[in-house]
C-alpha cells in the first residue's frame, strides 16, 4: 500500500530520531530568492577570504532541484556535538568543541546512508543525495526553512531550546513530503556575539567577514604565515573559535551529546600549553587519527601555535 506524504514524513523524522540525529525538520526543495541577494553581496565583498570555491557553483547553491533531479524535499538534521567536559581554563590553546571526537563527516554520513536505505525500503523507488558539510548546500538556511531553529547574528542556527552546538547535514528527495514551516527569530536586542568576537569578524548582525574569522584564520588559510594584523586578537584559539557561541545566551541550553564518536581522545583535554608547543608529529598522528583536525595537517597546526607565542 502506497504511504501517504503525512505517513512517510512521520517515519523518516522518527527513523532520522532513531539514529541518534538531535531534530529532524521538513522544507520544500526550492529556489532561495531571498538568499540569492545575500550571497552575491557577501561575496562582491570578498568575504570569503581564499576560500575560492565559494564563487563555485552559484545557482547550485541556491536550487537543490540542480543538485537532486527533480528533487521535492529537503530533510536537514542535527546532531548535537556539545561535549561533557572542556579543556581546562589554563590550556591557554584552545580548540574548537566540535573537533574533539571523531571527525563528523564520517560519523554522519554513515547515519545519512542509512536513513536513505531506510526509506527505498520502507517508501520505495526515491532519488536522491545526502549531504554532510561537502557540497554547495546553504545548510544553515534549510535548516531555518525547517523550523530548526533562526539563523543568529553570529549567524550560526540556533536552536530554541538546545543552543547551536549542532552539526547540520541534509538529504535532498524527490519525494514530496509535509514541510515544516519555519519560528520567529529570537536574538533580540542581545549583541553578545558582535561584542565578543576577537577580530571583529562579526562585520554587522547577521553578517561574518570570513576572512577575519579565527576559524578562516586556522583552518581555511593555507599561507605559510597568518596575516600579522591577527597576531594578538587569536585568543589562544589553534584550531577553528567557539567565542560567538560561548557568550550566546541560548547556549545554557545546550545538552552534552550522547553520540560515542565525539567523545575527546583521551590525552587531548590533558595536555598542557607546553605540551601543545612542543607538539611532534606521532603526538599529532596520535591525537587526530580520525578527527577533523588533520585537515590543517601537523605543519598547519603548528603555524597556529606557533603564532600563539
Amino acid at each position: 500500500m502506497r504511504l501517504n506524504i503525512d505517513h512517510r514524513t512521520s517515519l523518516i523524522k522518527q527513523k532520522a530520531l532513531d539514529l541518534g540525529f538531535s531534530f529532524c525538520g521538513i522544507s520544500k526543495a526550492d529556489f532561495l530568492k531571498e538568499e540569492a541577494k545575500n550571497l552575491e553581496n557577501w561575496l562582491s565583498k570578498s568575504y570569503n577570504g581564499k576560500m575560492d570555491y565559494m564563487n563555485n557553483h552559484f545557482d547550485k547553491r541556491l536550487d537543490p532541484r540542480l543538485l537532486v533531479d527533480d528533487a521535492k524535499s529537503v530533510v536537514s538534521l542535527l546532531l548535537n556535538y556539545y561535549p561533557t567536559e572542556i579543556q581546562k581554563a589554563d590550556t591557554e590553546v584552545k580548540i574548537s568543541k566540535y573537533a574533539y571526537g571523531e571527525d563528523y563527516h564520517y560519523v554522519i554520513k554513515d547515519k545519512l546512508k542509512e536513513l536513505f536505505d531506510f526509506i527505498q525500503f520502507e517508501i520505495g523507488e526515491v532519488g536522491g543525495r545526502v549531504f554532510v558539510d561537502s557540497a554547495p548546500v546553504m545548510d544553515k538556511v534549510w535548516a531555518k526553512k525547517s523550523g530548526l531553529g533562526w539563523v543568529g547574528k553570529n549567524s550560526n542556527l540556533i536552536h530554541p531550546k538546545h543552543g547551536s552546538f549542532f552539526f547540520i547535514a541534509e538529504l535532498i528527495l524527490d519525494l514530496e513530503l509535509t514541510a515544516d514551516g519555519p519560528i520567529k527569530d529570537y536574538c533580540g536586542t542581545c549583541t553578545r556575539c558582535i561584542d565578543a568576537c576577537p577580530t571583529e569578524a562579526i562585520v554587522s548582525p547577521y553578517v561574518v567577514d570570513g576572512s577575519k574569522c579565527i576559524s578562516y584564520l586556522t583552518i581555511e588559510l593555507k599561507d605559510a604565515i597568518l596575516p600579522n594584523e591577527f597576531k594578538s586578537k587569536m585568543d589562544n584559539w589553534m584550531f577553528g573559535c567557539d567565542v560567538c557561541q560561548d557568550v550566546c545566551p541560548w547556549n545554557r541550553f545546550s545538552k552534552p551529546t550522547s553520540e560515542a564518536s565525539f567523545s575527546p581522545h583521551e590525552n587531548l583535554l590533558k595536555m598542557s600549553k607546553s605540551d601543545w608547543t612542543d607538539l611532534t608529529e606521532d603526538v599529532f598522528r596520535e591525537l587526530f587519527r580520525n578527527s577533523a583536525v588533520k585537515r590543517t595537517k601537523f605543519l598547519g597546526l603548528k603555524r597556529n601555535i606557533d603564532f600563539l607565542s
